[in-house]
């Protein structure tokens, strides 16, 4: 036990490196932790609150003052303690806790990836099964039973999730450069080509010069463009079959018409040359400096793309679009397994049925409108109004980010579940965005092993990815031609991706 528990912290920080959290469109920033706090162990009286301590990644610059926390605590008859540790140093906080069994009695994860990587010690039987108890409580077995399944473990549950939209990956795009050059919204990649062409070579801005390009984008093959574009020209969303057999999607044809695409953007100048080695502050300062026309990404990221984009342009104007077919002529968008992140409740902590059902009784709480609401969009006249029916965040937003923030990114379940206010928009881009994202769930491609377990993948599927992300970018960069990343793949099976592949199939056998 203890030289797999070894392995898995070994590369817990490493894996925290390929996939970032997504949050709302994925941004992250450094905070200090705060309240510093032991688990409560032990009963405690059904009259006096529950002390409960929770550990989570901040994704603000600053710890948020205890103004929500105390009228959650009045809500929930509970005493809390948070401790916020800065989501980019996370996974290491995270470490040490496990390792020194320090954990608290909820524990926060950072994303999907840290959640794959603490399976073994799931397994180990350091976290609660809480599948069993969910039937007791009214609000929490109203979460999603395909999402609960996507986080089971050896079929069993152990986590409580953060729900997210299926799939709200598109194109954002200047419009108003858009209507100056007669281009529509592109229905396919080949217009999508168009218009990133146009973006760089037909002055959009109008200043004269050859100072613009089509696409910005980042070091991040899953939330930057390359994922969403591959599922225009229908790769498989991580996994796909081929010949009766799960296969991973770089093994497909469909892959490297996508790396052919990119490279010939990278050729021809429509893209930022070094993306492989651009943050995603560098490539959203690229789109509101007003150098570039397009944005593959989470569509609400329009919100402040467009904030920040009219202090240097005024009179510029954002669209969406997803509804972009491939080759084949049918428009696909990929799909997350529909969570942002997973709670976890450590044995080293609650110490008894008792105390965990005590625990459980707080989410539970959590997920009714009142209280949902309150973490989620804060308190209502102060950051938040309502208008049909829908919260309407403060013009404020310093104030929301910095009192709510911490709290909103908590909340487990989604509106259909929890009750809380859908979001009001009124920003034209913004709304078309909200109707696109529910679009997107006819034509989104699930991974077909989200729901599997493959004990070679979990201990060296981070260190085998770097393989294929590599040959990725070399071969987009015009240094690795198509003999070069085959060889990087059969590299990848021969160090273990066979047996990926095998144990991926044999779970995937057994779930039929």
């Amino acid at each position: 036990m203890k030289k797999r528990t070894f392995a898995m912290l070994s590369l817990l920080t490493s894996f925290s490196m390929v996939l970032s959290a997504c949050g709302d469109g994925g941004e992250s920033s450094s905070g200090n932790s705060s309240e510093p706090g032991a688990s409560q162990g032990g009963e405690k009286a059904s009259s006096q609150p529950a002390e409960i301590t929770i550990m989570l990644p901040l994704n603000t610059a600053e710890t948020p003052p205890d103004t929500i926390k105390n009228e959650v605590e009045k809500l929930t008859n509970t005493k809390l303690t948070y401790q916020f540790f800065p989501a980019d140093t996370y996974e290491e906080k995270l470490n040490t806790s496990f390792a020194t069994g320090s954990l608290p009695d909820v524990t926060y994860l950072k994303n999907q990836a840290t959640f794959i990587q603490m399976k073994e010690a799931i397994r180990d039987g350091q976290f609660w099964e809480i599948g069993p108890y969910l039937s007791e409580f009214e609000n929490l077995n109203k979460l999603k039973p395909l999402i609960l399944e996507n986080t089971k473990v050896d079929g069993k549950l152990y986590s409580l999730y953060i729900g997210r939209p299926l799939a709200r990956q598109g194109l954002i795009y200047r419009k108003d450069w858009a209507d100056k050059l007669g281009i529509e919204a592109p229905t396919n990649v080949d217009e999508f080509y168009t218009m990133l062409k146009a973006f760089k070579e037909q002055d959009p801005d109008g200043d004269g010069q050859d100072n613009t390009i089509g696409l910005t984008d980042r070091n991040d093959l899953v939330y930057g463009a390359f994922k969403t574009v591959a599922s225009w020209y229908k790769v498989p969303n991580n996994w796909g079959e081929k010949d009766g057999q799960l296969q991973p999607d770089f093994t497909f044809p469909e892959y490297m018409e996508t790396l052919d695409f990119f490279k010939k953007l990278h050729q021809e100048g429509l893209i930022n040359q070094d993306f492989a080695a651009t943050s995603k502050t560098d490539q959203v300062n690229l789109f509101t400096s007003g150098k570039a026309g397009a944005y593959v990404g989470a569509m609400s990221d329009i919100n402040s793309l467009h904030k920040d984009l009219i202090k240097n342009a005024p009179d510029a104007v954002l669209d969406v679009e997803s509804m972009i077919a491939g080759p084949t002529g049918e428009a696909s968008t990929w799909a997350i397994p529909g969570y942002n992140n997973v709670i976890l409740f450590p044995t080293s902590a609650i110490k008894d049925e008792a105390e965990l059902k005590q625990v459980l009784a707080f989410f539970d709480k959590m997920m009714t409108p009142e209280v949902a609401n309150l973490m989620y969009w804060g308190q209502e006249g102060v950051h938040y109004t309502v208008e049909d029916g829908k919260a309407k965040a403060s013009e404020d937003q310093e104030k929301t980010e910095r009192e709510v923030k911490g709290y909103k990114d908590s909340v487990i379940g989604e509106p259909e579940t929890n009750g809380m206010y859908e979001g009001y928009h009124d920003l034209p881009g913004r709304i078309h965005a909200e109707e696109l994202t529910v679009a997107n769930e006819e034509i989104a491609v699930h991974d077909p092993t989200a729901a599997l377990d493959s004990e070679t993948y979990t201990t060296k599927g981070v260190e085998l990815q770097t393989i294929i992300t590599d040959a990725t970018y070399k071969y987009i960069y015009g240094t690795l031609d198509q003999a070069g990343f085959e060889a990087a793949v059969a590299q990848w099976k021969k160090q273990g991706g066979e047996q990926i592949i095998q144990e991926f199939n044999e779970a995937y056998a057994a779930k039929k």
